[in-house]
């Protein structure tokens, strides 16, 4: 099948078109405020980052004291923030012209440009701060990489320049596990290399499938997403092809044993139900916003999911280990009557 390629120009920044009319007008009751910059973190898209990151850091098989991990995990979340809030910061211009993002806080004018900016500053700064001061310098690095990687090189850079944008792109948000786990050992391992690989294809398929729906907008704001470069063919195409990759990766903790079959039962399983979606998107002929839908929304559950057993799996294992740990000196002490007839004979 021959690939549609829709001619594509590359405007400059647009104006802040289709922005309610009361943009201008706007006043924040007293009390909103700080709502509005928790919007600007994008707290859903951020939690889920987080709890990624929280795998990697509990199933690292260094412990971290629980109160350093909270601290790790509390940098992390802030670092992930304040990487959404210096997006929606550059990104104002196209938010304001997208249905999607136009009641962002920027476009409606509740926080300025320059608020943003500053308040994401200082955000990330004191976020890997705090994580180099009191966890350590790997972790901190990682962060400061992720938000850097996030902002400048696909916020800046290849959202608004190439339809690969979110592949080369999506490599910030595999991150978080990788850091969690530095925050616990220090260092980087093969386990958290597989998380990252995890995240990283599976991020294609799942924003691709939600800017099949918003082809349009995107057109609009001049941002070349692959539906709007390529068409909807070769996207699904795309998409089925980083959903069968992403089966055989999500089994390696399983097959290389840092898992257990809980983990290997449920990522096959759902890696099925996924190429599944991603087959009945690909077969449907014309624009299918409900297939989309489903493998949008069936991703998100995805990956909650898969980790959710990587770390059930992790924690069963280190009770196991715990109680035998804890047993070995009851069965040291068994055996000390038996010690001492030995040293009487002696």
């Amino acid at each position: 099948m021959a690939t549609t390629v829709v001619p594509f120009s590359r405007p400059g920044r647009p104006s802040l078109v289709g922005r309610p009319p009361s943009h201008t007008a706007y006043v924040p009751i007293e009390g909103q405020r700080l709502s509005e910059f928790i919007t600007l973190m994008k707290p859903r898209v951020m939690l889920l980052a987080v709890f990624t990151a929280l795998v990697g850091l509990m199933i690292a098989p260094d412990r971290l004291d629980p109160l350093l991990g909270f601290v790790a995990v509390l940098a992390i979340a802030a670092g992930a923030g304040a990487a959404s809030v210096l997006n929606m910061w550059y990104d104002a211009d196209i938010d304001g012209v997208m249905t999607r993002t136009s009641t962002r806080p920027i476009p409606r004018g509740a926080v300025s440009r320059a608020e943003a900016l500053v308040f994401g500053l200082i955000l990330a700064g004191a976020a890997v701060a705090v994580l180099a001061l009191s966890v350590n310098v790997m972790s901190a690095a990682l962060l400061a990489f992720a938000i850097f990687f996030y902002v400048i090189v696909y916020t800046v850079w290849l959202k608004r320049y190439t339809p690969q944008n979110i592949v080369i792109g999506g490599a910030a948000g595999a991150l978080p596990p990788v850091i969690g786990w530095a925050a616990a050992t220090g260092d980087i391992g093969l386990e958290p290399v597989i998380l990252f690989l995890i995240v990283f294809l599976w991020t294609p398929p799942h924003f691709w499938a939600l800017a099949l729906n918003r082809r349009n907008e995107y057109a609009l704001a001049g941002i070349p997403m692959l539906p709007v470069v390529a068409g909807r063919a070769a996207t699904t195409r795309q998409i089925l092809i980083y959903s069968i990759l992403l089966v055989p990766v999500s089994l390696l903790p399983w097959i290389l044993g840092f898992s257990g079959p809980i983990y290997g039962a449920t990522a096959a399983i759902c890696g099925a139900i996924l190429v599944v979606l991603a087959l009945q998107l690909r077969g449907s002929r014309t624009s299918n916003r409900q297939a989309a839908s489903r493998l949008f929304a069936f991703s998100i559950f995805y990956l909650f999911v898969l980790f959710a057993a990587l770390l059930t799996g992790s924690s069963s294992d280190r009770w196991s280990s715990t109680l035998s740990a804890r047993a070995a000196p009851t069965a040291a002490y068994d055996d000390l009557p038996g010690l001492l007839k030995t040293n009487q004979t002696v």
